[in-house]
């Protein structure tokens, strides 16, 4: 039985002047710190920083998920993007899963290996180093930090602990053990016990040495389609030879002088541009912070973005995404409409025109900022693992739709709709970068970029007071048929129970290890912006203040 998780403590905002890590593992965040200090820019510490969250925390990410990142380019004042996301095997088509008995009504379980997209974070992480990257370290200068962390083993951090044991479990009861040697005994490694995973240095310094062919050919490859298919899945040799990563135009809007960077779909990002787009028509400051109408008009803008979300969000290669209809303001505006300040809607997506993760931030001394986040979606994936290599397998094919009709069904060779979505903050008119930031949790991810970054905009908050602030989260629940509202403690009795009054399903208060579903983010801040009282611009436009969620094992570290 775990113990229940105390906020016990408080932290300030870390300041630094020359680079800056944060991210959800301690040792984590020190590796990227080392790199930055070798000369390695904020792409190259990112990617080290990914290399070791797949070591001391595989119950959320690894080298057998995805990648999307965000790169701002201190030179150029450009915001780039990559999707690191993988495709699904030629063979798995919906007729493939009706012959099996399969529907959108009984979908194959989330950990079955049908759900196995080819992992695309190891060419993810070798693309970012080469698009972004120094050029002053090779990949096997990035990765072998992580690599020998993996070998010589580290002691498991106590958020991690909980997080291994439930998912562990959760595998268990759907009658699938954890594969591999992430366990002790048979049982998850408790918080401060030692864990090494030698087979994962081994497919570390194999990428190393060989580039995206030291995974995607050779024993990881037919390693990880050795284990697909003897667990049901249709994955080939040739469906991992094939992958490529994918450079993308980021995506934004403006909101009150800054713009927010997201990466486009198939990744969810467009969510929190739509909330933003929906509640720039409201008064949001005036109403108080965390009050009932200001939760209230929130949830109901998330509705309405996720609401359209699920319903358009698909791989732009295989189905057209209205992206200009559903980013337009005059969409926002019309959607901002529907909203009825004193009672919940049960908001479905409208017609625009033209009908577990890692989040982790680098900024370094040149002011390049790299948003990154890696997933192996939930939990450990499907928990397979490939014979020798230390990772477990995703199962990010779980959000692809098995009804016909839909933009996001499943298909062969496509990308399903991704949850996973870095964030960057820019001054909307000189293009200064203001933050790079994120929130790890599936459908929590762009729920929690809106409520961070208004935390700051709006109320003034420091990058880690606008993470420690009590959040809130929306989801649909397809069995009762209606969206649930969980509310985190912290958040006034009262306020729950006016919303409740204005007809929202409430769940408060949430609290101890269940404050997972609000997401863990990582934020990092260039000069103290979101400060009114601020000193004049040019004596802290240099000062990088970051923050580092309580609800994970993480911190920010800078020099």
């Amino acid at each position: 039985m775990q113990p229940e998780l105390p906020f016990s403590s408080r932290r300030s905002p870390v300041v630094c002047l020359n680079g800056c890590i944060a991210s959800s593992q301690p040792l984590a965040s020190v590796i990227g710190l080392d790199i930055l200090k070798r000369g390695g820019n904020a792409a190259d510490a990112a990617v080290a920083v990914a290399a070791a969250l797949g070591v001391t925390e595989p119950c959320s990410t690894g080298i057998g998920g995805d990648c999307f990142c965000l790169f701002y380019d201190a030179r150029t004042g450009q915001v780039r993007g990559l999707n690191g996301s993988g495709r699904s095997p030629r063979a798995l088509t919906l007729d493939l899963l009706s012959g099996l008995g399969f529907s959108e009504a009984q979908p194959p379980s989330v950990f079955h290996a049908l759900n196995v997209t080819v992992p695309g974070a190891a060419a993810g992480w070798c693309d970012t180093i080469q698009l972004f990257g120094s050029k002053k370290l090779t990949l096997g200068e990035v990765l072998e930090p992580a690599a020998e962390l993996a070998e010589r083993g580290f002691p498991v951090a106590e958020v991690t602990a909980h997080h291994w044991a439930k998912w562990s479990k959760a595998l268990e009861d759907a009658g699938k053990a954890l594969g591999g040697n992430f366990l002790i005994n048979n049982r998850p490694p408790k918080h401060g016990q030692l864990f090494a995973n030698p087979a994962l240095a081994r497919t570390y310094r194999e990428l190393a040495q060989r580039g995206k062919s030291g995974f995607y050919e050779g024993r990881v490859a037919e390693a990880i389609v050795d284990v697909v298919r003897r667990n049901g899945g249709v994955m080939t040799l040739d469906d991992l030879r094939s992958h490529s990563s994918a450079e993308v135009q980021p995506i934004f809007t403006d909101y009150k002088g800054v713009r927010l960077w997201e990466c486009p779909p198939n990744g969810q990002g467009i969510a929190a541009i739509m909330a933003l787009n929906i509640l720039e028509n409201f008064p949001m400051k005036e109403m108080g912070h965390n009050s009932s109408g200001y939760l209230h008009v929130l949830t109901e803008a998330l509705k309405l973005s996720l609401a359209d979300v699920a319903h358009y969000c698909a791989d732009p290669e295989k189905v057209r995404v209205p992206l200009e209809g559903l980013l337009s303001r005059d969409y926002g505006n019309q959607r901002a409409r529907l909203i009825n300040m004193q009672a919940a809607g049960a908001n479905e997506h409208g017609a625009p025109p033209g009908s577990d993760t890692v989040y982790f931030a680098v900024v370094d001394a040149e002011g390049n900022a790299c948003s990154f986040v890696n997933s192996t979606y939930l939990g450990f994936g499907t928990g397979l693992v490939p014979e020798d290599c230390g990772f477990s397998l995703h199962n990010r094919g779980a959000n692809f739709s098995l009804d016909r009709s839909h933009g996001n069904c499943v298909g062969p060779a496509k990308r399903p709709y991704h949850t996973i979505m870095p964030a960057a903050v820019t001054d909307a008119v000189s293009g200064r970068l203001l933050c790079c930031y994120g929130v790890m949790g599936a459908f929590m991810q762009p729920q929690g970029h809106v409520q961070v970054l208004l935390n700051m905009l709006e109320f003034g908050m420091n990058p880690q007071r606008a993470l420690d602030a009590p959040r809130i989260y929306v989801q649909y629940d397809k069995a009762a048929g209606n969206w649930q509202l969980s509310v985190e403690a912290g958040v006034e009795q009262g306020v729950a129970e006016e919303l409740q009054k204005r007809g929202h399903t409430v769940l408060w208060p949430v609290s101890g290890h269940d404050r997972s579903q609000f997401g863990r983010g990582q934020v990092i801040a260039v000069g103290c912006w979101w400060d009114p009282a601020a000193p004049e611009p040019e004596m802290s436009a240099r000062v990088l203040w970051a923050g580092s969620d309580p609800r994970a094992d993480g911190c920010a570290l800078g020099y």
